[in-house]
């Protein structure tokens, strides 16, 4: 479920030409092409503004999400095995790292010589870089606001050796195949600064795995409400981003399980017949009629070392909870 530049003490974004776009007028572009769509969506990485964040820290702690504790109990049984596959004092590269509390609790195991931050949400970002900051005043911590969702612009700071990239929670999964492609094979050619790929680069990455539907749809429609009230505070963002007049009153949540694309797909649906209004552009929508605002891509593991590989990684190494419902996967450049 990914975001500008950090202020105090933060990697800054590289420095852009002056033709560049603005991005919030890129952020427009992106929002309004998919509103007038024929079916029309939003990315996913719009609901992450600072209150869409702070719901989604609450939804990893609800029963149906078994996602977070399943990857949470497979670190803890395995990072010493994964640490020795991925070697220690590495710079570990927390790609969507929210809080930080997923690479933090790896630190003992790790002992990483730098550690850097990249999230979409660069507000967020800062608190929980600053805790870090103090629990670890030796190490050294950057963080970076970013959407790397159409590319890694990695600034020249960061270290060259050893790069362990970490991608856990199976964030993965919000990306179609070949867009999951693009980004591995992305992220492999950034695991060395070398042009002879320095030894030891490699991806730690979470996959959620194929399962029973209603243990799947129940993660994504929780009985609290709580991935509604996520799913729904994205026109409330998006109001704020395009100045349209989404009315959460006039949508519901709805999370089904897509047997043929092997997905979760979230929509809004309008509870009504509805006009939606935003500078320069209008879209109608009828009762029933829905916005999809996430896919969430669930993988075999054969599914999931045949994409790495393509990616041009290689000796990948998995661990699964018994159930095998999730896996942490390392794998090596």
């Amino acid at each position: 479920m990914t975001r500008p530049a950090i202020r105090s003490n933060a990697v800054s974004n590289p420095a852009s030409n002056t033709t560049a776009r603005n991005p919030h007028d890129q952020a427009r572009d992106e929002i309004t092409t998919g509103l007038n769509a024929h079916r029309a969506f939003v990315s996913p990485k719009y609901l992450y503004d600072p209150l869409g964040s702070r719901l989604f820290e609450a939804i990893t702690d609800l029963p149906e999400y078994y996602p977070t504790r399943t990857e949470r109990a497979i670190f803890a049984q395995h990072a010493a095995d994964m640490a020795r596959a991925a070697g220690t004092g590495s710079t570990f590269i927390d790609l969507g790292a929210g809080n930080c509390e997923k690479a933090r609790s790896l630190f003992d195991a790790f002992r990483p010589e730098q550690y850097v931050a990249i999230d979409i949400s660069a507000d967020f970002l800062d608190g929980a870089l600053e805790t870090l900051r103090r629990q670890f005043p030796a190490m050294d911590i950057q963080g970076l606001g970013m959407d790397f969702s159409a590319g890694l612009d990695l600034p020249a700071t960061l270290n060259a050796h050893r790069r362990l990239f970490f991608y856990p929670g199976s964030s993965i999964g919000n990306f179609p195949p070949l867009s999951a492609l693009a980004l591995l094979t992305d992220i492999r050619r950034h695991c060395s600064a070398s042009s002879n790929d320095m030894p030891g680069g490699g991806l730690l990455i979470g996959f959620d795995l194929v399962k029973d539907t209603t243990v799947l749809e129940a993660a994504y429609d929780d009985a609290l409400g709580v991935t509604a009230a996520f799913n729904l505070n994205l026109l409330n963002h998006l109001n704020a981003l395009i100045g349209s007049n989404f009315n959460v009153r006039d949508w519901r949540h709805r999370a089904v399980f897509n047997t043929r694309l092997s997905r979760i797909e979230m929509h809004l649906e309008a509870k009504r017949d509805l006009v939606v209004a935003w500078p320069d552009g209008v879209r109608a929508f009828r009762e029933g009629e829905g916005i999809h605002t996430e896919s969430s891509y669930k993988y075999t593991l054969p599914e999931i070392r045949g994409l790495l590989m393509q990616a041009g990684f290689r000796d990948v190494r998995t661990w699964t909870d018994d159930a095998g419902w999730f896996a942490v996967c390392h794998a090596v450049i």
